[in-house]
């Protein structure tokens, strides 16, 4: 029987409320026999309400890494500056970059692919920002993402 080439749900985990129309979901889903945790900004609008391309996937060993780059932070930012916490290799030439980052004066997470090819240089667009605020829930819902993917989950 063939596999599905989609990606399936297969449990949400929780959201975090950006803003009045946007929230961040952490959920786990299924690709091709492979499970995976997905965070994910979802906007609610009169034209459009679902997902936006804002997010990231993760397998369980880059999971494991963002899980303890997350732990190693203090509850509160000490101080106004960004820091780079952890570069999880993803495949050939892309990481995921694990940093504290300031925008609009305000400190949050930043989980974004670092791309190094032959044409480009930079950021990719694959990566999404949760405030600081919401690293405690955040945590705890990575740790709950890591339990579906090793299969201990009830």
């Amino acid at each position: 029987m063939p596999q599905s080439q989609e990606f399936k749900p297969l449990k949400d985990i929780g959201s975090i409320a950006v803003s009045d129309v946007t929230q961040i979901r952490f959920y786990v889903d299924e690709y091709r026999g492979h499970r995976y945790g997905s965070i994910r900004s979802f906007i609610k609008g009169d034209h459009y309400s679902g997902p936006t391309k804002a997010g990231i996937t993760l397998n369980a060993a880059a999971l494991e890494g963002v899980i303890q780059a997350l732990s190693s932070l203090p509850a509160e930012p000490q101080a106004l500056a960004e820091k780079e916490l952890a570069r999880i290799p993803r495949r050939m030439g892309i990481e995921l970059v694990v940093r504290v980052t300031i925008f609009k004066d305000a400190t949050g997470v930043d989980l974004r692919e670092w791309v190094e090819d032959q044409s480009y240089k930079g950021w990719s667009k694959k990566g999404v920002r949760i405030p600081y605020g919401n690293l405690p829930k955040t945590i705890e819902f990575l740790k709950e993402m890591r339990k579906i993917l090793a299969g201990r989950a009830q």
